[in-house]
């Protein structure tokens, strides 16, 4: 059995870290690169840096920030934010970037997921999926929640898989930040239909939601952000939690 993954989250403003809810109404949470080497000594298996508002400014991730959290650590960095073009990407992967994120960019243009996977291979690609249950579907939104996409989820991530994504970062919005655990039934479906891995996000509140996640909802990894940052969740102690109750995860 693969060992499931514990990855803490930093959304990125203005070059610091923060959090809000539902995508919105967001505090600081610290310097990305002490918050990601705190994650690491304390047991975290990847960092997925995210900047949360470049996509709206038009502007690129900020390399040298990511350049300061990567001397930093030891572990897998997944960046994402901004990434349009290859060139984005290699500028992200030279900083230190073991993977680029990609989601605005991809949406309006589906080919840039092969592009890039042809180009660095499909290991160092990630597509974030942020969705919203409208009825009995998961309807896609993009630039960091605030518009409405014609795209199922479902149907968008076998697209990506099939386009040469490596990973799958799914994001409910509903949850996100609300602390009531993650949105099962919608990472099932995609973990059901998918051959590469899903990182479940959005509204981890306790170490059942982890275990739930793993276990119900079949995801690969398990990506959180508030129940971390403001000390509700110790990685290390979530991680003897979540052995104790059967899931294999790395020590």
């Amino acid at each position: 059995m693969t060992a499931k993954r514990i990855i803490p989250c930093l959304d990125v403003k203005d070059g610091r870290v923060v959090k809000g809810v539902n995508f919105v109404n967001l505090t600081d949470a610290g310097n990305p690169a002490c918050v990601a080497e705190a994650y690491q000594k304390a047991g975290a298996d990847e960092i997925v840096f995210l900047d949360i508002t470049a996509s709206v400014r038009g502007a690129e991730t900020v390399a040298h920030t990511v350049s300061a959290v990567a001397e930093r650590l030891s572990i897998p960095l997944s960046v994402g934010g901004g990434i349009r073009t290859e060139s984005d990407a290699t500028a992200i992967l030279r900083a230190g970037a073991d993977k680029v994120s990609v989601n605005t960019a991809a949406i309006r243009d589906p080919s840039l997921i092969n592009r890039l996977a042809d180009k660095f291979g499909r290991q160092c690609v990630v597509v974030a999926i942020d969705a919203k249950k409208q009825g009995e579907r998961y309807r896609v939104y993009s630039q960091g929640g605030r518009r409405e996409e014609e795209l199922d989820a479902l149907e968008w991530a076998k697209e990506a898989e099939m386009r040469g994504a490596g990973e799958i970062l799914l994001t409910s919005i509903d949850r996100d930040g609300t602390n009531k655990g993650y949105e099962c039934e919608l990472t099932r479906a995609v973990s059901a239909s998918a051959k590469i891995p899903v990182i479940v996000s959005g509204g981890a509140g306790n170490m059942s939601h982890f275990a739930q996640a793993f276990t119900f909802a079949q995801a690969d990894a398990a990506l959180a952000a508030s129940v971390f940052h403001y000390h509700k969740i110790d990685i290390g102690e979530l991680k003897k939690y979540l052995r104790d109750n059967g899931v294999c995860v790395r020590i």
